[in-house]
């Protein structure tokens, strides 16, 4: 998904608007998670693999019945591509994504003993696995302080002025530089949520957003809109 032109260009948050902004999310959603559903640490790599291009929701409904009978890399080879086909084919692109995920397992098999590393540089080298999903996993799994910058977080940083840049790495650097530490292993999953639920791509929810006066953004949509 292309990520979403910024409307308008915010003045960077102050540090102390920075860690209020983190505070107030954090009252709010004191656990944050990510949505995808999984049971392991294998489950969570491929979930996060599938969900490239794709909706958590969407994800989900497909990888129910197969994470019922592949738990392991092992498991997914004595599936075989074809069986991963008939889960995953309501997921877009599950073709390619097929390929990569038994490609992956093989790889885990033959030179990881079927664990999944907890190690970038040897994540980014399995097949369908980018940075983005490799900080996930280290989120999730490991409980490293990553930041996996979506189209969600990438839009949440530049409008809010919390960590601008003009594509993800920079606006992951700018989180990596500015997010306290308090706050750091959560921080990714907090903006995704606020990002999903209420600055929403389209017409940002303003008018119920926990941190509307911390935000930059010149455009605040500060009245719900009656339906037509």
């Amino acid at each position: 998904m292309p990520l979403a032109p910024i409307q308008a260009i915010p003045a960077r948050m102050k540090s102390a608007d920075i860690f209020e902004f983190y505070r107030r999310l954090a009252e709010a959603n004191p656990d944050p998670q990510t949505e995808l559903e999984f049971g392991n640490t294998y489950q969570l790599l491929v979930a996060v693999t599938l969900s490239a291009q794709a909706t958590d929701v969407g994800v989900n409904k497909a990888t129910r019945a197969l994470f019922e009978i592949v738990k392991t890399p092992q498991d997914m080879l004595n599936l075989g591509e074809e069986g991963l086909k008939d889960h995953i084919k309501t997921i877009g692109l599950f073709n390619s994504k097929a390929k990569n995920v038994m490609a992956m397992a093989e790889i885990l098999v033959r030179e990881h003993g079927g664990e999944v590393p907890a190690d970038r540089d040897e994540l980014v080298k399995l097949p369908g696995v980018g940075r983005k999903t490799a900080n996930v996993v280290l989120n999730c799994a490991f409980g490293a302080e990553t930041f996996a910058v979506d189209t969600h977080i990438f839009r949440v940083g530049n409008r809010t002025g919390l960590a601008k840049g003009k594509n993800v790495d920079a606006v992951e650097r700018s989180l990596e530089k500015k997010t306290p530490k308090p706050f750091r292993v959560g921080a990714h999953h907090w903006l995704i949520l606020h990002g999903r639920y209420i600055c929403k791509a389209r017409t940002p929810e303003c008018w119920r957003c926990p941190v509307v006066d911390l935000c930059g953004y010149k455009d605040k949509v500060l009245e719900k809109k009656a339906k037509k």
